[in-house]
């Protein structure tokens, strides 16, 4: 059984994708300064490349532990997966044009900030921009100026130079890019693959490959999260940061997953997933929508308990200036998974869990909003604006698109696997 990708479908998807073209030609044009603009072309490449992400690691997790249930589903996380390459494309753009200065959403990538002298360039002396670090050799036409007590120079900054730094940082998004394309490619070859040939041999290899992505996954989700998010606010710090992270794509994913599945048995497709199979995606989104409110409140708790000056200057910042939303926020993916989803009942009533779902998926996207936006707008941001909320729009018409064009290029239900049988029977 196949599914097929209608016009309507990819109508509906051109919309939503033209809507966020003009969202983003009026959101460049609409600010003098394009830090905001780009902070939220980051804000969506992150989240929409999380959630493909999250999906990856979910199959991977899968392999590893020789889950059977998960079977049937297996090609939704599949197909959300395709979105990888264009999400990593995406943030790539941003951190090269960060790494030329052509935003300034990453304060360390200015390289005045880690220097106690600078050279004054002849031209633009005004502008920080053009300033440039001071080095040895130098002729004598440059003038020197101390700008330790400048506002270019930053010492906490230059105290973390060892690990802020260009060519290493690019040194591990390239190897993090690397390591995901790899991964969810071979993944996909061989779970088409096995629908061909059959037999244990490729259900061994996915195993052992399973394991192994897991373990580069639990490295690299922790210092995806440091490089791309925490370094935004670059003074700040949390050792929860990235685990709070990894919950946030986590969630999103089994949000997408369970969408996917509710849409495809109204469409009559999807007939051997039964109400266990829903019920259990059901307990993975309220289980892990508590997960991530664990880990919000645990690293708020301690930052304030603690009221550390470098630490507690993440929370003041958006408490002050970003209160309402933060609190809307964290209500969203908490108190409404905890209120509807508890029962048995609610996580097999469709109607419930699509809506809970889009609610809490926004909610998720508000969180990404919220890690980034304020580390580069401070305490000028005056409400979410029109375009960004196109822009948005544009990108979840794009990840619709891929979405579902990967999903009809297979059968929706993978074939010959060792525990197709144990997935077909899943009842609880």
């Amino acid at each position: 059984m196949n599914f097929e990708f209608s016009k309507r479908g990819k109508t509906i998807a051109m919309i939503m994708m033209v809507i966020g073209l003009i969202s983003i030609v009026m959101g460049f044009m609409a600010h003098d300064s394009h830090n905001r603009f780009w902070a939220n072309i980051l804000v969506n490449g992150l989240f929409f490349t999380f959630i493909s992400l999250g999906a990856l690691f979910f199959i991977a997790l899968q392999y590893a532990t020789e889950a059977g249930w998960s079977i049937m589903v297996r090609r939704i996380y599949e197909s959300t997966v395709a979105y990888l390459p264009i999400g990593l494309g995406v943030l790539a753009v941003v951190f090269i044009l960060g790494s030329f200065h052509v935003h300034h959403i990453y304060h360390w990538m200015d390289e005045g900030t880690y220097s106690n002298y600078i050279v004054e360039s002849t031209i633009g002396t005004d502008h920080p921009e053009y300033r440039m670090e001071a080095e040895e050799g130098t002729t004598v036409e440059n003038t020197y100026e101390n700008n330790t007590n400048g506002s270019f120079y930053d010492k906490i900054i230059a105290g973390k130079r060892a690990y802020l730094n260009q060519p290493f940082f690019w040194i591990r998004t390239i190897i993090y890019i690397g390591v995901f394309i790899f991964f969810a490619r071979f993944f996909r070859r061989k779970s088409l693959e096995e629908d061909e040939v059959g037999g244990s041999e490729i259900h061994i290899t996915n195993y052992r490959r399973g394991a192994l992505f897991l373990v580069f996954f639990a490295v690299f989700s922790s210092m995806l999260s440091w490089d791309w998010i925490m370094s935004i606010d670059t003074h700040w710090f949390s050792t929860m940061f990235g685990w709070y992270t990894f919950s946030g794509m986590w969630v999103s994913a089994m949000i997408v997953a369970v969408t996917l599945v509710l849409y495809l048995k109204s469409k009559g497709l999807l007939p051997t997933v039964n109400n266990s199979h829903i019920h259990d995606m059901g307990k993975w989104m309220f289980a892990i929508s508590f997960l991530w409110t664990y880990l919000w409140f645990s690293q708020f708790m301690l930052i304030w308990y603690s009221d550390i000056p470098e630490e507690v200057t993440y929370f003041q910042l958006r408490f002050e200036h970003y209160g309402i939303p933060m609190f809307f926020m964290v209500g969203i993916n908490f108190i409404l998974p905890m209120v509807i989803l508890m029962s048995r009942d609610a996580k097999r009533n469709v109607k419930f869990l699509v809506t809970i779902a889009a609610i809490i998926f926004f909610g998720h996207w508000f969180d990404n909003y919220l890690m980034v936006i304020p580390g580069v707008e401070f305490d000028h941001w005056h409400g979410l604006e029109w375009w960004e909320i196109g822009t948005m729009i544009g990108f979840l018409g794009v990840f619709i698109f891929t979405t579902l064009n990967a999903l009809a290029k297979a059968k929706l239900v993978p074939q010959n696997s060792p525990y197709m049988g144990e997935s077909e029977q899943h009842h609880i």
